[in-house]
């Protein structure tokens, strides 16, 4: 398995404890607070990681230019809207489901790099992008009474149209930060994805941290206490997403995100191994089904 691969299996179940921790807090704290801890205590892990290339083992830093910046912005308040949208969505539906509806962000992110820089896919990448998106799909409407037709229409519920805006925005995030860390590679001696990587980390969550702090200074400063009061578990969240942030930056500046994102979707099996575990929730058939139909689909991709 290639490095690109192997990295994004290992974000993917960093990102799902993240998720998972996530949800715990939202007993906590509301749901801005809960997206806040994603960012704010991951800030130093971020750094301390950027730090030890650069001092630790001699890799020089890159020098941003605007098309960096400027995409480091889309990317940073797209992933706020998205990881807000993702942890409103935990109120409507159990965990499973509720991430699963973001899943269809391969799909997206696909489109948006044709669209906007013309990149494209082979036939069998998308192939396995659409079996896992039907997978997607079946869960969505495994607590309903199931035919054809509601597969379709489930679409169109308020969970599912949550869940596709959050997939939509994080499709947006990972083209902006693919781009954003492409652009320095030609400031450094030759590319290095984990500096690159690295740094866009850096920035970017620099930008999430003061735009969230601000945010809750001026409207909900209850919500800053009652992060400060649970910030034992904030700074573990904080280590898991910076961590799982620093290997999804990594895969997808060696790797298109449309392919890297198709990979991720094996977060579904350690999802519904946290739904069944953690939250004590019952998974049915069509919830297996449509856990098979990822797997198959992410099984097609490495093998394509």
């Amino acid at each position: 398995m290639e490095l690109w691969a192997l990295i994004t299996v290992g974000s993917a179940f960093l990102q799902n404890l993240r998720s998972t921790l996530q949800k715990h807090l939202k007993g906590r704290m509301g749901t801005t607070g809960a997206t806040f801890v994603r960012f704010g205590f991951g800030l130093p892990f971020a750094f301390l990681y950027l730090t030890i290339l650069h001092l630790g083992l001699d890799r020089p830093l890159p020098v941003p230019g605007l098309t960096f910046a400027i995409w480091a912005v889309i990317g940073a308040l797209s992933q706020i809207t998205a990881t807000f949208l993702l942890v409103h969505l935990f109120s409507f539906r159990n965990f499973a489901v509720g991430t699963a509806y973001s899943r269809t962000e391969p799909a997206q992110a696909a489109l948006l790099a044709l669209l906007l820089f013309g990149e494209t896919i082979g036939l069998g990448t998308t192939a396995a992008i659409l079996v896992s998106i039907l997978g997607v799909m079946l869960i969505s409407v495994a607590r309903t009474a199931f035919t054809p037709l509601s597969l379709v229409t489930s679409v169109g519920s308020r969970t599912a149209l949550i869940g596709l805006a959050s997939g939509f925005f994080f499709g947006v995030s990972a083209i902006a930060y693919r781009t954003a860390s492409l652009s320095l590679s030609p400031s450094l001696p030759a590319p290095d994805a984990m500096v690159q990587a690295g740094y866009t980390l850096c920035v970017v969550i620099t930008i999430q941290t003061l735009s969230m702090f601000l945010w809750m200074a001026w409207r909900d400063r209850t919500e800053l206490t009652r992060v400060r009061a649970a910030w034992k578990v904030s700074a573990l969240v904080g280590f898991v997403g910076a961590t799982a942030s620093f290997g999804w930056f990594t895969a997808m500046t060696l790797q298109q995100v449309a392919v890297v994102k198709a990979l991720a979707q094996v977060e579904m099996l350690f999802t519904f191994a946290s739904s069944v575990l953690f939250f004590k929730e019952r998974i049915n058939r069509l919830e297996i089904a449509g856990c098979v139909l990822i797997v198959f689909g992410v099984l097609l991709l490495v093998l394509v």
